[in-house]
């Protein structure tokens, strides 16, 4: 049962959820005072609490969600706040199964911006988290060294376009830090979401990017997800981005590292609107005359379940009218559909940013 101090706080967050009218989250909408009342004394057996799940959602009222998961254990044992949740991100109900994980056929992806008029570029990534270990709020300082250490290894052993380097933030100059940050390859410090969510503890330790030359490939240690493995490149050429993607994610399972994945809800991620396929493929694009008018740009990009971004991402403004705008759905389908779904929305796209006067 949660300790004293932990329910002082949550009862203290619940009444500020209740007061905050400003407040759109999916955590204030879901988290009714039945659910709250049911859940408050509940710990997952690593001795994760209801606050651990919403302290991000209460300190930050401006949350899009609001809520992160502490370990694994904790969508089973706090499932009346995050499955609601869940199906109204994902439209991913309490009785569904996440598919098999499937990248499906890659001669149907293509280069969907030839000449380059629109797309700047293209970034498809996914997420695993190692089955021995728990999320960030959990994690020891020497659980984010053990899982620095085998992710590492494990990479060095990649060949080919694979082939590459890793970088420890410890010790890493912070000119060259900012450098990687600038140019989209590395994840900040300080995010305040994560920071309220207790993921950043002992940072820098046990954190750090891997890299092939052309910066094509890399792999995420210990930011927000255990691994964020990511493919990238300069223009349109989706197949080409997901095929690396693919051939990565395969090169990797056969290191043997052992990833989380639930029967129900795939693979396992400290964020629940990363669960399922964990993909989510994006575009850098300019589409200055749909952008005129937002309320379209949202319309079209909701056929296909599609979310738009400003140009660094979530919690973040476009800029020169350039959006990033990526596939929303990550569950109740595979990874070829996920990607097909964003294909299909940027073609639609682009062809009515041509007809557009």
């Amino acid at each position: 049962m949660a300790d004293a101090t932990v329910l002082e706080k949550l009862d203290a967050g619940f009444t500020k959820l209740q007061n905050a009218s400003e407040c759109k989250s999916l955590l204030k909408k879901h988290l009714t005072r039945d659910v709250f009342d049911a859940l408050k004394t509940k710990k997952t057996s690593l001795g994760a609490t209801l606050l651990d799940v919403i302290q991000s959602g209460v300190e930050n009222l401006d949350s899009g969600i609001g809520v992160y998961a502490p370990d694994a254990e904790a969508y089973t044992v706090f499932a009346p706040l995050f499955d609601p949740i869940i199906e109204e991100y994902h439209g991913f109900k309490s009785t569904d199964l996440q598919p098999a994980s499937d990248f499906g056929n890659l001669d149907v992806f293509k280069n969907v911006d030839p000449n380059n008029e629109y797309i700047v570029s293209t970034r498809i990534r996914c997420g695993r988290s190692l089955a021995a270990y728990p999320f960030n709020p959990c994690l020891t300082e020497q659980a984010y060294r053990e899982m620095e250490a085998s992710v590492s290894t494990a990479l060095k052993n990649l060949d080919g376009e694979l082939k590459g380097t890793y970088y420890p933030l410890t010790g890493m100059e912070k000119s060259v830090q900012q450098q990687l940050i600038d140019d989209h390859f590395l994840f900040k410090e300080g995010d305040r979401f994560l920071q309220a969510a207790n993921a950043c503890r002992y940072w820098p330790h046990g954190r750090g990017i891997f890299h092939n030359a052309d910066k094509t490939f890399l792999v995420w240690i210990n930011e927000e997800d255990h691994m964020r493995i990511i493919s990238m490149q300069k223009g349109a050429d989706i197949a080409a981005v997901f095929g690396r993607l693919v051939t990565a994610v395969r090169a990797i399972e056969a290191q043997k590292l052992p990833f989380s994945r639930d029967p129900r809800l795939g693979y396992l991620t400290f964020c629940p609107t990363n669960l399922g396929t964990t993909i989510r493929a994006s575009v850098h694009v300019a589409l200055p005359k749909l952008a005129r008018d937002k309320a379209k740009l949202d319309e079209i990009a909701g056929r296909y379940e599609l979310q738009v971004r400003g140009t660094r991402g979530e919690h973040t403004e476009s800029e020169g009218g350039v959006y990033d705008i990526s596939n929303k759905r990550r569950m109740g389908l595979n990874e070829f559909q996920a990607v097909k779904a964003l294909q299909d929305g940027i073609v639609e796209m682009i062809e009515l940013e041509k007809a557009a006067v």
